[in-house]
């Protein structure tokens, strides 16, 4: 690691700056394909991919501005694990890729629920807590609902944007 003040900056820092700069570029690519067109709220759909690829576009150029004036400012030594946690990972994308699954016929608050279980499941194993007690599990499905439902009554209430639901009222 190059040391603040130093004139040789690293080749990965301006490879990460760069990365970033292609993922915004591609963001601002795949924004242009979304409908310009506002509907009832007033705000076309493609706003918020507009806003992501500009900002993310912003924090390319001011990673890339310090990894050539002398690196990543204040990066400290790697504190994490040696290597990825595989068990917690699982766990975490059996949760987001059931929840894709699942929301449609679940509906939006059981399968993001079981989606919060799943990755609180994930992020236990990885610090090496393996409770398995069901009053756990239950614990961690009666948060996800108390996440979710907010969540799904802000959007379909305040917002007017259908999201999935098992009955009319698309609480459960």
């Amino acid at each position: 690691m190059a040391e603040p003040g130093s004139q040789r900056e690293p080749r990965w820092q301006v490879g990460v700056s760069l990365a970033v700069l292609a993922l915004a570029l591609g963001l601002g690519a795949g924004a242009r394909t979304i409908s310009d067109f506002a509907g009832y709220g007033g705000v076309a759909p493609n706003f918020l991919p507009w806003v992501v690829a500009g900002l993310l576009g912003l924090c390319s150029l001011w990673l890339l501005k310090e990894a050539l004036q002398g690196g990543f400012r204040e990066m400290g030594d790697d504190d994490g694990a040696p290597r990825g946690h595989w068990l917690g990972f699982a766990w975490v994308s059996a949760g987001l890729l059931l929840n894709a699954w699942l929301i449609t016929s679940l509906g939006f608050i059981l399968s993001c629920a079981l989606c919060y279980v799943l990755a609180i499941r994930g992020f236990r194993s990885a610090e090496g807590r393996q409770d398995l007690r069901p009053r756990i599990w239950l614990q961690d499905a009666l948060v996800g609902m108390a996440i979710s439902a907010p969540v799904f009554w802000g959007f379909t209430q305040l917002l007017a944007i259908n999201l999935p639901g098992l009955s009319n009222t698309g609480w459960i």
